[in-house]
């Protein structure tokens, strides 16, 4: 049998996603043990140097609003008060690349460390010196890092992510796909709940063992 493969498409910075970290961990435990999950990039918002406008604000103060009602995730509100919040996850994203380059399991961790950062203990991960702080707390080489974080190579890697989530079809995030045997299933778009993830994983796989019957 061939592998499993399951992309996740997330964005570090978006709020289902953090919303939903507790559910995909428990839904980690319970994949088949040839399952290899690939983290895709989702880039939820590009590059910016702009302050986010009030709009933006308050759109992005609602999302964690509807979050926390439905996930009963925490978010630190301090945030607002004490960062000048910017509409720009793209350097999050490259900085869990640059994380997975330079360590096994390195793009998690980043994953991880960012959402800690972000929602827990409000700092801002649009900022390079957030992620370069976020990866010294992680161990990892802090020269290397600063260098990988806006090198052409970790750039070209978020394109490739972001052509993957296109070919994928994903237009939101949370998004799980999984891929065996050539084909792909989408299995989550948007918050979900791991029982309900697994009983759309099964019968995928099911129908991916046994396409034509």
């Amino acid at each position: 049998m061939s592998a499993i493969v399951l992309y996740y498409v997330l964005d570090p910075m978006c709020s289902w996603c953090w919303g939903f970290q507790p559910e995909f961990s428990a839904l980690g435990l319970q994949l088949p043990a040839d399952t290899r999950i690939r983290y895709v990039m989702g880039g939820l918002a590009s590059d910016s140097d702009d302050a986010m406008d009030p709009q933006t604000r308050s759109y992005v103060q609602g999302a964690w609003d509807a979050v926390e009602a439905r996930t009963g995730a925490h978010f630190n509100r301090d945030f607002w008060s004490h960062c000048a919040p910017r509409r720009s996850t793209y350097p999050a994203c490259r900085a869990v690349i640059a994380a997975g380059k330079q360590a096994e399991h390195g793009a998690e961790k980043m994953i991880e460390a960012i959402q800690h950062a972000y929602y827990r203990d409000a700092r801002n991960p649009s900022d390079n010196s957030t992620l370069i702080a976020l990866a010294v707390e992680l161990g990892l080489d802090e020269a290397h890092f600063a260098q990988l974080l806006n090198a052409p190579e970790t750039e070209t890697t978020l394109q490739a992510d972001l052509a993957l989530r296109r070919e994928l079809g994903v237009s939101g995030f949370p998004s799980l796909v999984l891929e065996q045997n050539g084909q792909r299933t989408l299995l989550l778009s948007g918050y979900g709940k791991t029982g309900d993830i697994l009983k759309r994983l099964e019968a995928a796989l099911t129908t991916h063992k046994h396409p034509h019957a």
